[in-house]
C-alpha cells in the first residue's frame, strides 16, 4: 500500500487534539483544579490512535473523511483517558507513568483524578449527543459506545475479569475474554462508530465490526508484548508490570513467538474483512499494520 501513514497519524492528531482544545472546559475554568487534572492526562501525549480508527472507518464508507468526525473522535478519546485515569489508581493497576508523564493522580492526588476520570465520562455523553449526523445514528453510537464501555463484554467488565485474574493461573479463555472487553471493545467501537457516522449499511457495518474485533485483539497482544520486551522509556508507562502482577497475557498463556504469530494473523485476518471497501479501506487499513507494527 502507497499509503503514509505518518500522514494519517498526524492529521488525525491534529484534528482530534483541536476539537478536545475547544471541548473541553478551559484548565482556568473554575473549579481550576478538575479541569487541569482533565487536560493534564488527555494532553499528555496520547497517539489517539481510537480517534483516527474511527476516521479512516468513515473515509471507507464514504470515499473521504467526513465533516464533523473529529467531535466523535474527541469523545473517544475522552472515553478512553478515563480509563487510563482510573487504570492508573492505586486500587487498580497503581502506576505512577502514563504517556511518559506522571499519571493523574500522583499530580493532583486521588480524590481529584477519580473525579477527573468520572467528568471526561460525562463529557463524552454529552458531545456524542451533539454529533453532526442524523439523529437515529446518534441514538446508534450512543448506545454502541455505552455498550462497549460497560461491564457485559464492555471495557469495565474487561477491567474487572483483569483484576481477579490476578495471582492466577492464565487461560486462553481468560486472557482471550480481558482483552476483547478491557482492551478491544473500545477500539470495535471506535471503529464501527466511524461506520454509523458516515452511513454505513449492514453489510459495511458488519465487514466494520469483524475488522475491528479483529484488529482490537491483535493490538492488546502486540502490548502484551511490548510490556515484556521494551522498556519503561520507549513505552512510556512502567514496563513489566504485567509479569510482576502476575497478570493474564497472551504471552504469559502462548509464548512470545506465538503472540507475535497470532497478532500477525489476526491483522491479515482483519484485512479480509474489509474487501467490500476496496481501496477506500487502505487507511484504515495501514493503520491496523501500524498497531502490530509500533515499538510503543
Amino acid at each position: 500500500m502507497s499509503i503514509d501513514v505518518q500522514s494519517i497519524l498526524s492529521h488525525g492528531v491534529a484534528a482530534t487534539d483541536a476539537a478536545l482544545d475547544r471541548l473541553l472546559p478551559a484548565a482556568t475554568t473554575v473549579p481550576i483544579s478538575i479541569h487541569s487534572a482533565m487536560r493534564h492526562s488527555v494532553f499528555a501525549g496520547g497517539k489517539r490512535l481510537r480517534p483516527v480508527l474511527a476516521m479512516q472507518a468513515a473515509a471507507a464508507v464514504a470515499g473521504a473523511v467526513p465533516a464533523g468526525v473529529e467531535r466523535l473522535g474527541a469523545a473517544i478519546e475522552m472515553l478512553h483517558t478515563y480509563s487510563l485515569i482510573h487504570d492508573d489508581l492505586p486500587a487498580l493497576d497503581n502506576d505512577d507513568l502514563r504517556r511518559g508523564k506522571p499519571t493523574c493522580h500522583v499530580v493532583y492526588g486521588e480524590a481529584i483524578a477519580i473525579l477527573a476520570g468520572d467528568a471526561l465520562q460525562t463529557q463524552a455523553w454529552e458531545v456524542l449527543s451533539e454529533l453532526a449526523c442524523p439523529p437515529a445514528a446518534t441514538v446508534r453510537i450512543v448506545r454502541l459506545m455505552a455498550q462497549a464501555v460497560g461491564t457485559v463484554d464492555g471495557m469495565i467488565g474487561g477491567q474487572v475479569l483483569d483484576i481477579e485474574g490476578e495471582q492466577q493461573k492464565p487461560t486462553a479463555e481468560l486472557v482471550d475474554a480481558i482483552h476483547r472487553a478491557k482492551t478491544g471493545a473500545l477500539i470495535r467501537v471506535s471503529v464501527v462508530a466511524g461506520g454509523v457516522f458516515a452511513g454505513a449499511d449492514e453489510a459495511q457495518m458488519i465487514a466494520l465490526d469483524t475488522f475491528g474485533r479483529k484488529a482490537g485483539l491483535a493490538f492488546q497482544i502486540v502490548d502484551d508484548i511490548l510490556d515484556v520486551t521494551q522498556d519503561s522509556a520507549q513505552l512510556g508507562k512502567t514496563a513489566g508490570k504485567d509479569l510482576t502482577s502476575e497478570k493474564a497475557t497472551w504471552p504469559a498463556v502462548f509464548g512470545l513467538e506465538q503472540s507475535e504469530r497470532d497478532a500477525d494473523r489476526l491483522i491479515g485476518e482483519a484485512f479480509e474483512a474489509l474487501a467490500i471497501f476496496g481501496k477506500r479501506a487502505d487507511g484504515l487499513k495501514a493503520i491496523a499494520r501500524y498497531l502490530v507494527e509500533r515499538k510503543s
